[in-house]
C-alpha cells in the first residue's frame, strides 16, 4: 500500500503554501440551522487539506445553557483529566458536564478524550476582576500548567469542534448535523510549519472569539512576545493562536472596532498613508506607533467570529483568497466561490474584497447600519430580515 503522506504530497515538498480551506456561513436574522451545509462546503474543498487538521466553530448551539461558559477540553491522559477537574472544582461552579458526543468514524484514529463543562464564575473571581478576564486567566493556566489538558473552546452558547483528520471526518465524528446554530465556520488544515495535532487544529478560540486561518504568520515571534505582556500564553504550537488572542485584546479589552483592528493587523503601506486624507493619516500613523508588534506579516486570510458577527480579512496585498456571497439574510465567506454555489446555487451576489479591508456580517438585531453600507475602512454585510 502506498504511503499516505506520499499520496497527499507526491512531490515530497516540505511545505504546501497555497492550501487550507476556509468557509463561514451566517444567518444575520439569527435563525438557527444545522451544520449540514458547512460540512457539504468543506467536503467540496477536500483537496485543500491533507488530513492533518480540520475543525468547526458554531454559535447559538447551547440555548439551554446559554448563560454559562462552555469549556471543551481535550485530555491526553486520565491523569490530566483528574488534575483538571480538581482545578475546575476550586475555580468554578460546575453546572453540568459530559463527554462531547461523537460517533466512530473511519478517518479518525486514536482520538483523545473530549469533555465539555458548563461552568459559572460566581464568587470565585476577585472583586476587581471581571468574569471574562477571570475565565481567560483560568484557561491559560490549564493550558500552560496541566500536562496533557487543553481547553480548546471557552465561550458562551458556542463551541469549537476540531481534531486530526479531514474536516468532513471531523464533522461526522462530532455529529455536527445534530446541532443548530446561526453562525458556522470551518477549516481544512494543511500545516505549514507546525505539527498536525488535536490542539493545533483550527479554529482557535478564547471566550467566544474564534479564528480560522489560511496562510503563514511570519511575525509570530514578536506577536507572541507582545501578547504575553498582557497575560496570554501561547501553548498550541501554531502561529494562528496569536490572531485569536490579538482579536480578544484589541476588540474586547481595548474596545477597538473591527475596521480599526484591520488596520493594526494589515496596515496600509507608508506610501499609501502619505496619500490618504489627513484624518486617516493621523489614525494610521498612530496605530503603527501604538501597535507595531501586532502587525501580521506574511500571507493570510482569516475568518473571525464571535457572538453576533462574522468577519473576513486578508493581508493587505491579498496573497490568500477570500470570496464573499450573499443570499437574502445569509452571508457566506469562503476560500473559493465553488463551495458557496454548491450550498447556495441561487446566491444573489458574490465578490472578492480588497486586501486589508474587512467584510463584516452582523446580526440584524445588533446596533449599526443596514446593508448595503460601505464603511470608510471596510464593508458591512448586514441584511435586514
Amino acid at each position: 500500500m502506498k504511503d499516505l503522506a506520499l499520496i497527499q504530497n507526491p512531490h515530497r515538498d516540505d511545505k504546501v503554501m497555497d492550501a487550507c480551506g476556509l468557509f463561514g456561513i451566517m444567518d444575520t436574522s439569527g435563525k438557527r440551522f444545522s451544520g449540514a451545509d458547512i460540512l457539504k462546503a468543506m467536503t467540496n474543498m477536500h483537496d485543500r487539506g491533507n488530513g492533518l487538521g480540520g475543525g468547526f466553530a458554531a454559535y447559538g448551539i447551547y440555548p439551554d445553557h446559554a448563560e454559562y461558559y462552555a469549556l471543551h477540553i481535550i485530555f491526553m491522559t486520565p491523569a490530566a483529566r483528574r488534575e483538571t477537574e480538581d482545578f475546575l472544582k476550586h475555580s468554578f461552579y460546575r453546572v453540568h458536564d459530559e463527554d462531547v458526543p461523537t460517533r466512530p468514524t473511519k478517518g479518525i484514529v486514536n482520538p483523545p478524550q473530549l469533555r465539555r463543562y458548563f461552568v459559572d464564575v460566581g464568587e470565585h473571581r476577585p472583586a476587581d476582576v471581571v468574569d471574562n478576564d477571570y475565565v481567560v486567566e483560568r484557561v491559560m493556566e490549564i493550558n500552560a500548567r496541566i500536562d496533557g489538558a487543553f481547553v480548546f473552546s471557552s465561550g458562551k452558547n458556542m463551541g469549537v469542534f476540531k481534531g486530526v483528520g479531514f474536516p468532513e471526518d471531523i464533522g461526522n465524528y462530532f455529529r455536527l448535523e445534530e446541532y443548530q446554530g446561526y453562525l458556522w465556520t470551518g477549516h481544512s488544515r494543511f500545516p505549514t510549519n507546525t505539527p498536525g495535532w488535536w490542539g493545533g487544529a483550527h479554529p482557535f478560540n478564547i471566550l467566544d472569539w474564534t479564528v480560522v486561518h489560511n496562510g503563514e504568520i511570519s511575525s509570530y515571534g514578536i506577536n507572541r512576545r507582545y501578547l504575553e505582556q498582557f497575560g496570554y500564553k501561547c501553548t498550541m504550537q501554531t502561529d494562528t493562536e496569536v490572531v485569536a488572542y490579538g482579536v480578544d485584546l484589541l476588540i474586547r479589552r481595548h474596545g477597538l472596532p473591527i475596521e480599526v483592528v484591520a488596520k493594526v493587523f494589515a496596515p496600509p503601506f507608508w506610501s499609501q498613508i502619505e496619500r490618504a486624507p489627513k484624518a486617516d493619516q493621523e489614525l494610521f500613523r498612530t496605530l503603527r506607533q501604538v501597535y507595531p508588534s501586532l502587525l501580521l506579516n506574511g500571507p493570510f486570510t482569516v475568518i473571525i467570529a464571535h457572538q453576533g458577527e462574522m468577519i473576513g480579512l486578508t493581508d493587505r496585498i491579498r496573497l490568500r483568497p477570500l470570496t464573499v456571497g450573499v443570499k437574502g439574510s445569509i452571508v457566506y465567506l469562503a476560500s473559493e466561490e465553488a463551495p458557496i454555489r454548491l450550498v447556495c446555487p441561487d446566491v444573489e451576489k458574490t465578490w472578492i474584497p480588497n486586501g486589508g479591508e474587512p467584510v463584516v456580517g452582523r446580526l440584524s438585531t445588533a446596533p449599526g447600519p443596514q446593508l448595503p453600507t460601505p464603511t470608510r475602512r471596510g464593508i458591512l454585510v448586514e441584511v435586514a430580515p
